[in-house]
């Protein structure tokens, strides 16, 4: 009899989150849709106020430390000793 029971409860649960599920869901995906398509038309009127003929830089990649050998300093070999 306790095993039909569970079974009978776990099934009435499912049913639940499955009505709570096709209610919720839309109202999720349609606010997650409109702040994705907010978000593009930021994007897109940024991009439209550069003034054409503009140049931007992203990205600069690091510069490679100037110096010469002669002022890095002594460099010494050395010997492995067993």
């Amino acid at each position: 009899m306790g095993v039909i029971k569970f079974i009978l409860v776990t099934l009435l649960i499912l049913y639940v989150i499955r009505i709570i599920l096709r209610l919720v869901f839309p109202y999720v995906l349609k606010s997650l849709f409109s702040k994705v398509h907010q978000q593009a038309e930021n994007h897109q009127r940024q991009q439209q106020k550069k003034p054409e003929g503009s140049i931007s830089i992203d990205y600069m990649p690091p510069q490679p430390k100037s110096g010469n050998a002669d002022k890095l300093g002594d460099f010494v070999d050395y010997e492995e000793v067993k």
